[in-house]
């Protein structure tokens, strides 16, 4: 086969050599340049920051995590004190929210309340991805009939009427924790309460399914990568794939999941604190403080309105944090 010459191929499709010149700067700075090339966490950082009701939402949610840890600090005044002189106050310099009916400044209470709930959100949040995270790596690895039976426990627990079980299990732990703190150089840890503890632990134990899950269905989709093929082929052990390969690239998903509880994890700890099954007096959550109030809702309707608003602000708050996440991390939703 005959191969044509230069510059007969470029005469034949039209190709002058002024075509092939270099481009002059004028030239280059009138072309329209595409995106510069970022990587996957700079370009979710951008898009986030880009969303302004999440931002906004964020600097709100930090406001209110500053003032439960630093509010309490520098009043002269703690959760426990009892001021006789001052039952019933309304707002003024020396308590900015006032005092309840057993002289108590609210605004120390409410922060203190607001750190309390938080606490229990994070410390679920922590626990759950621990559990979870581990059940839903391990089950994806296997796949087959471990997987099978996995999720079918999976699913058996989530039939399971959640709050009735936590209502009892609370209960139960309650009274155990109660029983182990009676004996202070046990657990060294009765300023707690044995109420947060139970907490902790019942929230842990039903709220990890969800994450389970979708950890699951996130290495499902990455099982089967190129780069989880050659790993293994090269005699990479399990544990190795998971941590190194499956969980990285799942990030996302755990990120956006982990969100999702928080919330979820604060409000269940305020219903069962409102009902006389969560944190123990006189540490004070929001639920309790909720609980306190209704005492006198008619006549000081607002020792009511404070818990159930910063309830209320938190869990908006972490709600459209998830969705600006969801948006952020996933590339799909790019607009």
């Amino acid at each position: 086969m005959m191969i044509m010459p230069e510059r007969a191929l470029l005469e034949r499709y039209g190709i002058s050599e002024a075509d092939l010149a270099p481009a002059s700067a004028e030239a280059k700075a009138a072309v329209d340049l595409m995106r510069p090339s970022v990587s996957y966490w700079k370009d979710a950082v951008r898009r986030f920051r880009r969303n302004k009701l999440a931002m906004f939402m964020l600097c709100l949610l930090l406001t209110i995590i500053l003032l439960a840890i630093f509010g309490p600090v520098f009043s002269p005044y703690s959760y426990r004190d009892q001021l006789r002189d001052a039952v019933r106050e309304g707002p003024s310099l020396a308590h900015p929210l006032g005092t309840d009916r057993m002289g108590r400044d609210i605004f120390v209470r409410v922060m203190f309340g607001t750190r309390i709930s938080l606490l229990v959100g994070f410390v679920t949040m922590i626990l759950v991805g621990i559990i979870g995270i581990t059940y839903g790596g391990v089950s994806a690895y296997i796949g087959g009939w471990g997987d099978n039976i996995m999720m079918r426990i999976v699913d058996l627990l989530m039939s399971i009427p959640t709050i009735l079980i936590i209502i009892i299990l609370s209960v139960a732990t309650h009274d155990l924790f109660s029983a182990m703190l009676s004996n202070k150089a046990l657990l060294g840890i009765t300023s707690m309460g044995s109420g947060l503890l139970s907490i902790f632990i019942v929230l842990a134990l039903f709220n990890w399914l969800g994450m389970a899950r979708a950890v699951r269905g996130a290495l499902l989709m990455n099982r089967s990568q190129e780069y989880v093929l050659a790993s293994e082929a090269m005699g990479a052990r399990p544990r190795w794939v998971i941590v190194k390969h499956l969980l990285p690239n799942s990030i996302g998903v755990i990120i956006i999941n982990a969100t999702g509880i928080v919330p979820g994890a604060i409000m269940t700890e305020s219903f069962l604190s409102f009902i006389g099954l969560g944190v123990a007096a006189p540490v004070p959550s929001l639920g309790s403080l909720a609980n306190d109030a209704l005492n006198g809702v008619v006549s000081y309707p607002m020792n009511m309105v404070y818990p159930a608003l910063l309830i209320s602000l938190i869990i908006l708050c972490f709600n459209v944090l998830g969705d600006a996440l969801r948006d952020a991390l996933d590339p799909r939703l790019r607009k």
